[in-house]
């Protein structure tokens, strides 16, 4: 009989911005993907409550997943999105060339495709549309900040008075924490309007929510 095949070691990695949001979908979503390829999860690597934008010290996971790459424990990462790897186009490339240089492909769950080709050799079209994702992530959010702080500096200038009365509305956790569905939606990538009408909410709804996930990643 011919002996099966040694599963191949992987880590999952997972990150939330703020510490109201959970890892469990993300987690749960890459087992699955790991099981129907037969791969084995060795290690899944949470960072809660951090900022894609964190610098490199503060980012725990990625050295805790550097770590076991370097020990020779795993072949794979397995992450939901490049964002959840940075925001920072320096840390996202640096962390997926130390990978590389260790025989270990990043795998994210979106586009699913991987950096390494089953040969060991880069993945020409993952490297492509690596460097357009992390321009995106990295755009999307630097735009819609820059639009917050300008809206914000427009209506200080014409002297109104910001935020909600004292006592109503919600802050920027709590928004994410009511609205969770939208907050899914939005991170699978769906626009605004499709978001609205799959959730049954109201443009403004979403576009608040849009905007306190940028200010938290």
């Amino acid at each position: 009989m011919k002996a099966k095949p040694a599963s191949i070691p992987v880590a999952i990695l997972v990150r939330v911005s703020t510490a109201k949001q959970e890892t469990a979908r993300q987690v749960n979503e890459l087992r699955a993907v790991a099981q129907s390829k037969g791969w084995e999860v060795v290690k899944v690597c949470e960072e809660l409550a951090v900022s894609g934008r964190a610098d490199e010290s503060e980012r725990h996971g990625l050295h805790e997943v550097e770590a076991l790459a370097q020990a020779g424990k795993i072949k794979k990462v397995l992450v939901h999105e490049v964002s959840r790897v940075a925001r920072r186009n320096s840390i996202l490339h640096r962390f997926v060339e130390t990978l590389e240089g260790l025989g270990v492909s990043l795998y994210w769950h979106s586009q699913a495709i991987e950096t390494l080709l089953p040969s060991g050799k880069r993945n020409p079209a993952a490297g492509v549309m690596l460097a357009l994702l992390a321009e995106m992530a990295c755009g999307e959010a630097e735009t819609l900040r820059e639009r917050i702080k300008s809206g914000l500096a427009e209506a200080r200038r014409k002297g109104r008075t910001l935020g909600r009365p004292t006592g109503s509305g919600l802050d920027s956790d709590s928004l994410l924490e009511k609205h969770k569905d939208v907050v899914r939606l939005l991170k699978d990538g769906q626009s605004v309007r499709h978001a609205a009408k799959i959730a049954g909410k109201g443009v403004s709804t979403i576009q608040r929510v849009k905007a306190a996930l940028a200010l938290a990643a």
